[in-house]
């Protein structure tokens, strides 16, 4: 069976974009894949994170992902750091991967911005570790989205280079899954930006652990235009604030954009943004009731993080052993 392995930043907020863009997708996904599924709490600290709120953060993601319906006895759900492969194959990888590389990463320079000069090495070297993260696994197909591309491209390039520096036919050139309608929600309050937690806005984005009544008001407050909805994509496509909440309807609904126009086209925003709350809030309260429910209990959590990471850790530890073989350092 081809190996899936895809991870998300235990950084708080799991909200809408991952939801329709990932989580949704990464459950369908257990049914044709063995699939290992990630809290990327490595990642994480490429940034500075509160110790305690990052293990809170953590326990959060890992119900979110169950709450969606992440099965851990079909797959791997554990968080990153209790896996040592993923630091020690980084490492190797380091010393395969080349500085022009890792210039041309163009989410480096996003996230740093004019102050890349006081940057961790860890946030420019963050697509080394993810290399790390999918070959220790050798996993055959990640779910990404159109802002991750460029990194496993960069996977599939050190995977290349080490294969060829050692003459081995040993990592796979992984390939991208690119899924659904909705991989790519945008921001509540800005069509032009992607939804996302660290947003300064809290009503940039629905939460997963948001209340009925707080989805029905971000719904309410959410940037639109004046006119009516049109009756083509090609139209829609210029409204950046009105196509992305077709967008949401349409992914949340299992629906193409054109089908949702076809039923809203000449209408105003009040009647759609009231089908769209009444459908919003049904899909996601279930998922906020058991978030609540497995957040309750903290040590099943934990649990199911340590079963998850002794299993990856199987996965991985004979394959980081060959690749010490291959390097040629020194076993007894």
């Amino acid at each position: 069976m081809n190996r899936i392995f895809s991870g998300v930043q235990p950084s708080g907020n799991l909200h809408l974009g991952n939801y329709l863009g990932a989580l949704r997708n990464w459950v369908r996904l257990q049914r044709d894949y063995e699939c290992i599924y990630c809290l990327v709490d490595l990642h994480a600290i490429t940034q500075w994170q509160e110790p305690a709120q990052l293990a809170a953060q953590t326990r959060e993601a890992a119900a979110g992902l169950l709450a969606c319906g992440i099965d851990p006895k079909t797959s791997i759900l554990f968080n990153q750091s209790r896996v040592p492969a993923h630091a020690e194959l980084a490492w190797v990888f380091n010393c395969v991967a080349r500085m022009g590389w890792l210039n041309r990463m163009t989410q480096f320079k996003e996230k740093a911005g004019k102050d890349r000069e006081n940057a961790s090495v860890g946030l420019f070297d963050y697509p080394v570790l993810m290399a790390a993260d999918i070959l220790a696994y050798k996993a055959t197909h990640v779910p990404v989205g159109e802002d991750q591309k460029q990194h496993l491209e960069l996977a599939r390039d050190i995977a290349q280079k080490f294969n060829h520096d050692f003459g081995v036919e040993f990592f796979p050139l992984t390939e991208p899954l690119i899924l659904g309608e909705a991989t790519r929600v945008m921001s509540l309050r800005d069509g032009s930006k992607k939804m996302s937690k660290t947003d300064a806005s809290d009503h940039s984005r629905i939460n997963l652990t948001d209340t009925a009544d707080a989805i029905a008001d971000k719904l309410k407050r959410a940037k639109t235009d004046p006119l009516p909805l049109p009756d083509s994509v090609e139209e829609l496509e210029k409204r950046p604030e009105a196509d992305n909440l077709v967008t949401i309807y349409a992914a949340l609904g299992d629906k193409t954009r054109s089908d949702v126009l076809r039923h809203f086209s000449g209408k105003g925003f009040a009647e759609f943004k009231r089908e769209l709350t009444e459908l919003a809030v049904s899909v996601l309260s279930p998922l906020n009731a058991e978030m609540r429910r497995l957040m309750a209990d903290p040590g099943a959590i934990d649990t199911v993080l340590r079963r998850g990471a002794e299993r990856a850790d199987a996965i991985a530890r004979p394959i980081l052993a060959e690749v010490h073989r291959i390097v040629g350092f020194l076993r007894a």
